[in-house]
């Protein structure tokens, strides 16, 4: 269990969320505290803490006689930033990528279009700055996806909506578990004509053409995300074929 930066309680937190997201432990079933301590060597308070955030979140409940048990995905915080960021940091599902993508498809052309009429000097210069980040990371993947991230963070803050703003979450994780895809396989378009595109019509007061250069961002996103995915079946499809019979069979 090494989780750098946190503490023990947060590495518990970070371990035992992630088991619980990845089905180690699935809903309905009960967990053992004991068995806790005994498997990220920890004390009783730092799983009892643990736990205790985990059920803040939605994941566990604890009930007299029944003990702690894992609670239906229904009943779990989606939006949680941490739960949003455990289920994208494994292997994400077609589902959860897909709904990722809906929600941008949502939120970021409207977005667009109010930053196109609110926009102030400073977010325009914090979307410049990012683009030049995007322009300066070259194949440093990890740079990349911050840069991209800072970008739409500053698009989001120039909407100047604090209820829409709550919703750079989502935006952020479908950013980040599409960028992580993408950027990590080295076959991605170059973006940075189209963010330029969505600066200079955000910039220029322009809401429409905002609207218009989302929309071939996240064209070019998604075909991004379909050429990897595709790749990578190809390739699994290739292991299987090549794999030698078992003796016998």
């Amino acid at each position: 269990m090494t989780h750098p930066g946190k503490g023990l309680h947060g590495q518990a937190v970070e371990e035992l969320g992630r088991r619980i997201i990845r089905g180690d432990y699935p809903p309905g079933s009960v967990v053992d505290p004991i068995k806790f301590e005994t498997d990220l060597g920890v004390s009783k308070a730092v799983v009892r803490e643990a736990m205790r955030v985990l059920a803040s979140k939605g994941l566990l409940e604890s009930k007299q006689k029944r003990g702690t048990t894992i609670r239906p995905r229904a009943d779990w915080n989606l939006l949680d930033s941490d739960l949003l960021r455990w289920q994208g940091s494994s292997a994400p599902t077609d589902d959860l990528l897909e709904d990722l993508a809906e929600v941008r498809a949502i939120v970021e052309p409207a977005r667009a279009r109010l930053a196109a009429t609110r926009r102030t000097a400073s977010d325009l210069d914090a979307m410049r700055q990012a683009l030049d980040a995007m322009a300066a990371a070259g194949t440093d993947a990890d740079a990349m996806v911050e840069a991209d991230l800072a970008f739409h963070r500053a698009l989001l803050d120039a909407a100047h909506n604090e209820l829409l703003s709550r919703m750079e979450v989502v935006v952020e994780a479908g950013l980040r578990v599409r960028d992580r895809i993408v950027h990590g396989a080295q076959h991605f378009s170059d973006s940075i004509p189209v963010h330029q595109e969505l600066l200079d019509a955000v910039e220029a007061g322009d809401p429409d053409a905002a609207v218009a250069a989302v929309a071939s961002l996240l064209a070019q996103a998604s075909d991004d995300l379909a050429v990897v995915r595709a790749r990578d079946d190809h390739d699994h499809d290739d292991v299987a074929t090549d794999t030698p019979p078992e003796e016998g069979s």
